[in-house]
C-alpha cells in the first residue's frame, strides 16, 4: 500500500499502535480525521462521524473474539407474540442452527428477535440493538450480555450485520424487515458484499413471503427491473430444517472469496478433481468475462491472509452483471467431486 501520510508525527503515532499495512491504514484514519478540522466541518458533522467511528470500533472489538465462527442473522417483527407460530418457528430454527456450530445475530429486541435469541441461548448469540424512542429494547436472553451492542445509528448497525453475517434468515416483519432484507439483496446483486444464503422463512401454509415473491415477479421482473437470475439470491421455505440445510450445504466445500482486481478467488476446503474443474468450465462458460476457470494455490496478493494459505483456490474472471448465476456457480462447487 502506498504511504499517504507525509507527517512524521502521524507516522510515529500510528507505528506505536500497529505495524506494516495496519500502521498505514491507522495513519490514514488519523490524517483523515485531522483534515475534518482543516475542512471546517460543522460540530454536527464531527459528532456524527466521531460517534459512528466509535460504534464501529467497539462492535469490531466484540466480534473479534469470535472470528472463526460463522454467524446467521435472523430478522423479523419485534411485535410477534410468544404464542404465535412465527415465534416458535424462529426459536426452532435458532436452536437447530447453533447445533450445527453457528452463532445467531439478531437486532436484540423482542418478538422474532427474542425468539431466535431464546432458541440459540445467550452464549451463542449477539444482539445488535438500536436506540429507539419506542418498541426496541434488549430481550431478556441477551440483556446484560457482553455480546449485546447498542447502536445510535441504523447505518453503523446495518454495516455490522452485513460484514459479520454468513447467512440471513427473514421471518415475517414490518418495514424494518423488508428494509434489511432488500438492502442485503441489493448489496449482493451489485457485488458490494459477498454472496451468502438469504432465506425467507414462514409458517406452514403461510403466504407472507409467497405474496412478496408474486410482487417481485409481477411488478419487478415483468417490467425488467430485476433479472430472472436474481431469484437465485434468495430461498423461500416453510421448514426450519430446510433453512438449516440450505446454509450448511452452502458451506459444504465453499469457504469464502475475495477479489484480486477483476479475478474472483474462491477459497474451498477440499481440492476439486480435474474432471470437476473441466465440468465447471463447460457449464458456466457464459458467466466468464475472460479466461477459463482454474484451480490454483493462493495468489501473491493474498499474502496478508496467512490463515487461509492452506486452502485450494478456484479462480475465474466473471461477468459482474450477474451475481445470481455466481450463486449457482458456488452451489455447483459444493456438489462437485473432490480429490480423496
Amino acid at each position: 500500500m502506498k504511504e499517504r501520510s507525509t507527517d512524521p508525527r502521524i507516522r510515529a503515532l500510528a507505528e506505536e499502535a500497529a505495524s506494516g499495512k495496519a500502521a498505514d491504514l491507522v495513519a490514514d484514519l488519523v490524517e483523515t480525521s485531522l483534515k475534518l478540522g482543516t475542512d471546517r466541518a460543522s460540530i454536527a458533522e464531527l459528532k456524527l462521524m466521531s460517534r459512528a467511528l466509535r460504534e464501529m470500533r467497539y462492535a469490531a472489538r466484540v466480534f473479534s473474539n469470535y472470528q472463526g465462527i460463522r454467524k446467521v442473522a435472523v430478522f423479523g417483527s419485534a411485535r410477534t407474540k410468544p404464542d404465535e407460530e412465527e415465534y416458535k418457528l424462529a426459536k426452532s430454527f435458532a436452536k437447530r442452527i447453533v447445533a450445527k456450530d453457528f452463532m445467531v445475530i439478531t437486532g436484540g429486541g423482542d418478538g422474532i428477535m427474542g425468539a431466535a435469541q431464546e432458541g440459540a441461548g445467550a452464549e451463542k448469540s449477539f444482539g445488535l440493538n438500536i436506540r429507539l424512542p419506542f418498541e426496541q429494547r434488549a430481550n431478556e436472553t441477551i440483556h446484560g450480555d457482553p455480546k449485546l451492542i447498542n447502536f445510535n445509528y441504523f447505518f453503523t448497525r446495518k454495516l455490522n450485520f452485513a460484514k459479520e453475517t454468513n447467512a440471513f434468515v427473514l421471518l415475517p416483519g414490518g418495514f424494518g424487515t423488508h428494509d434489511e432484507g432488500c438492502e442485503i439483496l441489493t448489496l449482493m446483486q451489485t457485488g458490494k458484499m459477498p454472496i451468502v444464503p438469504v432465506i425467507m422463512l414462514d409458517r406452514q401454509n403461510g403466504h407472507y413471503w409467497e405474496t412478496w415473491r408474486r410482487f417481485i415477479v409481477n411488478d419487478l421482473l415483468a417490467h425488467g427491473l430485476v433479472s430472472q437470475t436474481d431469484f437465485h439470491l434468495f430461498h423461500i421455505t416453510h421448514d426450519p430444517a430446510d433453512a438449516v440445510n440450505v446454509i450448511t450445504q452452502f458451506y459444504k466445500n465453499f469457504h469464502s472469496y475475495r477479489w484480486v482486481r477483476e479475478k474472483m478467488v474462491i477459497r474451498i476446503q477440499k481440492k476439486l478433481t480435474p474432471a470437476a474443474v473441466e465440468d465447471l468450465n463447460k457449464r458456466f462458460d457464459t458467466i466468464l468475462a475472460a479466461d477459463r476457470i482454474v484451480q490454483t494455490t493462493p495468489l501473491p496478493e493474498e499474502r496478508e491472509e496467512p490463515q487461509l494459505a492452506g486452502l485450494p483456490r478456484i479462480v475465474l474472471t466473471p461477468d459482474k452483471h450477474d451475481f445470481g448465476s455466481i450463486r449457482l456457480f458456488i452451489d455447483a462447487i459444493n456438489k462437485a467431486e473432490t480429490e480423496a
